[in-house]
């Protein structure tokens, strides 16, 4: 089945960026719950002995969630991605390129919405935060490879490329370098949280994107445009 694909390693030593959920300015999310300050502190308290310790949880968290989480859900496989079923293993998903990772997460946050919300008119907000991580290691160069293997890239389908995620992590492999499914820039996607270093933010955006219409837009400045993607929902 793999005859051809693992040829090639490289022995990377770049940075790359990852996109995620976050905050521009934080806020309370106890404060509609509690009026008192020292409850909100207790509600606070209780939520992190919940969550996974981590000494660096930037770098950790997918590792950590794709065991701990994912567990009780094995049937469903909500946590599924492109190279992991989500039940046994995290990836950690990062890009060579900001606009890489904008393109990876609005294509899942609108099936998120779409699938949250299916009769929903309104303009949903998104709020994200990039960082930056240095990646250090020896990992499996994919990145031509869709062209003999273009399940490697199926804009619908895991099924392939879960079987190589499960390949190369039974086989203690750092991670690999692959081209994006949606959009013509490379992924970097790490299976060994030591090959991770030095997180450190890079940006803040935020999407908005109205249902039952074609473009999400992406601002990095508040209140100016930078991108407008088109929505793709096959």
């Amino acid at each position: 089945m793999f005859e051809g694909l693992f040829t090639q390693l490289i022995d990377f030593d770049a940075d790359l960026f990852r996109n995620i959920k976050g905050m521009r300015v934080s806020q309370d999310l106890f404060d509609d719950l509690a009026d008192r300050a020292s409850h909100r502190a207790v509600a606070m308290a209780a939520t992190m002995t919940t969550k996974p310790h981590s000494p660096s949880p930037l770098l950790t968290r997918p590792f950590d969630y794709g065991t701990a989480l994912t567990h009780p859900f094995q049937s469903e496989n909500w946590h599924e991605t492109r190279f992991s079923d989500g039940t046994t293993f995290g990836v950690w998903y990062g890009s060579q390129q900001v606009k890489t990772t904008v393109f990876e997460t609005v294509y899942h946050w609108t099936r998120f919405v779409l699938d949250s919300f299916p009769d929903c008119k309104d303009t949903i907000i998104s709020e994200r935060r990039v960082f930056r991580a240095h990646c250090r290691g020896l990992l499996v160069d994919l990145r031509d490879k869709h062209l003999t293997f273009p399940q490697l890239i199926n804009p619908s389908s895991y099924e392939f490329s879960n079987q190589v995620g499960a390949y190369l992590y039974e086989r203690h492999a750092n991670g690999l370098l692959v081209k994006s499914a949606r959009f013509d820039g490379i992924n970097g996607d790490v299976l060994n949280a030591d090959a991770l270093s030095n997180p450190r933010d890079h940006c803040y955006l935020t999407y908005s994107w109205r249902p039952d219409t074609p473009y999400a837009r992406i601002e990095r400045t508040p209140g100016r445009a930078w991108m407008k993607l088109p929505i793709t929902l096959g």
